[in-house]
């Protein structure tokens, strides 16, 4: 019997999050590099000290609004339903336990994924207002010294909360058997989506099923 496969992310989407993926990873190494002396050998991966300070804004930005797409792509289906509080309240049992058969049925993103799309969101937020208060190129020398200081500060709470966020994350697609495969061919299995987003198994289904109504009227 042939496997049916739904398809989860367009070719466009997949692409624009593999590039936050690289220009994060690319924003974080160099801020590591220059957050503390221990990490300074890091600045060897852009080419020494002055590029790593030069290149890690400009990256930052990138990442911003690489993010931003994604999220004017996916807000909607990221907004908070009452399902998601009972997913909340049954998690503890998913996470510890690894019992599924309580948990309510979610639409495209459970209750862990949004708060993930949230969590990320705020701390790009944070990040973006924060760095341009003390970038020393264009707006430092505007900016007093005090509030440059609380900035530093406020960018390294948020990035290592947009860093734990993202570990969470990246766990969860590891843990969950077939999920990997979204955003690496596009489309899940039927049974993946059944089992773990069934009211948007559900709408995919009827979406699959009037396109011959139409087609037939």
């Amino acid at each position: 019997m042939r496997k049916l496969f739904i398809q989860r992310y367009t070719d466009n989407q997949r692409i624009n999050h593999w590039m936050v993926v690289v220009c994060f990873g690319l924003a974080g190494f160099s801020g590591l590099a220059l957050f503390h002396p221990s990490m300074f050998f890091l600045t060897n991966l852009f080419g020494g000290p002055q590029w790593t300070r030069v290149l890690h804004p400009y990256l930052g930005i990138a990442v911003f609004v690489l993010f931003l797409l994604m999220f004017l792509a996916f807000w909607r289906v990221n907004t908070w339903k009452r399902e998601d509080s009972q997913w909340v309240e049954k998690a503890p049992k998913l996470v510890f336990e690894g019992d599924e058969s309580q948990m309510p049925p979610v639409g495209k993103y459970n209750a862990g994924q949004k708060l993930v799309f949230w969590s990320m969101t705020l701390s790009l937020i944070v990040l973006l207002c924060t760095g341009v208060l003390f970038w020393q190129a264009w707006f430092a020398n505007s900016v007093p010294i005090p509030v440059q200081r609380v900035a530093v500060v406020l960018h390294a709470l948020a990035a290592f909360i947009m860093s734990l966020t993202a570990v969470v994350h990246i766990y969860a697609a590891i843990w969950v058997k077939g999920t990997l495969r979204a955003m690496t061919q596009g489309t899940v299995s039927a049974g993946w989506a059944k089992r773990h987003h069934l009211l948007w198994y559900r709408d995919k289904m009827e979406g699959q099923a009037r396109v011959p109504d139409q087609r037939a009227g």
